[in-house]
């Protein structure tokens, strides 16, 4: 007895997606993953109550910030992250940062090194791990009071991100002298002039109301200073005498300009919408360049020795041609700064 099993039936769908998704990109078109997951995922209308501790807000406002979109789901990721595909990606870099840790542990690359490299690296690098607990919170922030699930889930994994980009410092310092290098970090920060302009800064953007400033001026303008300065520039510095600090810090040197896509992206998307808005964010820009270009010079200093104020002007020159990319420019003393 012979069986022909058919293989050119198919079955069609009724709709291709969700309607919703539908009303976005027409009825016929198939919607991929990341649309699906990333588009009017918010309530608009129908709040249980108002926020108690700022009852002029509804729950989800978009007065929360200075910057007027007409659509804020146009400030899309370009890597299309979903739950899914960040996950896997992530996990991907964990693996290779695993390798890179036990490979570094196994033949001691930092665990004798010349005291005054040492001290450089506990004190002017293990440091940053406070620093990425701030923007942990800062991204927090913008995932809490931000406008649009499309901003507010990619600013949800990087949040994630800083938390792990801390802990890769933590265990940096461990690896360098156990807990006593961990605790002569803290202590840095706390304590160690070199540390302080850039503590006060951190703290004082801690305590903004903008949630788009908080996205300029953190992963904008303070990770456009602070990972060049010092994930490729000391990177280069130090790996001619030890390229083990390399291995340990990669995974924020690919982080970095994996997510520098996705800040450039949005940023200048909410810049092109008006020149109201371009003005706003010009001013949240160039206002913690000026700021943060004084509290990383002690730091620079630290990292570098006598080349410390060339390399951070490097960084600095660097940041303002992007800046300029993205269609932001330096506004007249004229009040346009956000006080």
């Amino acid at each position: 007895m012979q069986i022909d099993i058919r293989t050119d039936s198919s079955v069609s769908p009724i709709r291709q997606t969700f309607a919703h998704i539908a009303r976005r990109l027409g009825a016929d078109k198939p919607a991929t993953r990341y649309q699906e997951a990333m588009f009017d995922l918010q309530p608009v209308t129908s709040f249980h109550y108002r926020p108690l501790w700022q009852p002029q807000y509804e729950l989800y406002d978009a007065r929360r910030t200075r910057v007027v979109m007409q659509d804020w789901y146009a400030l899309k990721d370009p890597r299309q992250y979903f739950y899914g595909a960040y996950v896997n990606a992530r996990a991907r870099q964990q693996d290779a940062m695993e390798k890179n840790f036990e490979f570094v542990e196994k033949r001691g690359l930092l665990g004798a090194l010349p005291a005054d490299v040492r001290d450089v690296l506990i004190t002017g690098v293990v440091p940053l791990r406070h620093l990425e607990w701030a923007a942990n919170m800062n991204n927090a922030a913008i995932t809490a009071y931000g406008f649009g699930s499309a901003i507010t889930q990619a600013a949800m994994f990087h949040t994630m991100d800083r938390l792990g980009i801390a802990q890769y410092l933590t265990r940096l310092g461990l690896v360098i002298g156990d807990k006593e290098a961990v605790e002569q970090a803290k202590t840095a920060w706390m304590e160690d002039m070199t540390w302080q302009p850039l503590r006060h800064a951190s703290e004082d953007l801690l305590v903004r109301d903008d949630w788009f400033e908080l996205h300029v001026a953190q992963n904008l303008v303070l990770d456009g200073l602070v990972y060049p300065l010092v994930y490729q520039q000391f990177d280069r510095y130090r790996s001619a005498t030890n390229p083990a600090f390399s291995l340990v810090t990669d995974f924020m040197a690919v982080w970095y300009a994996e997510s520098t896509r996705w800040v450039d992206a949005t940023v200048k998307t909410a810049a092109q919408e008006s020149p109201e808005n371009a003005a706003v964010i010009a001013g949240f820009a160039f206002e913690w360049l000026d700021r943060f270009t004084h509290a990383l010079r002690p730091l620079s200093l630290r990292l570098f020795g006598s080349d410390g104020e060339a390399e951070l002007a490097s960084a600095v020159d660097a940041l303002n041609k992007r800046l300029s990319g993205l269609g932001l420019t330096r506004q007249s003393e004229s009040g346009d700064h956000h006080e």
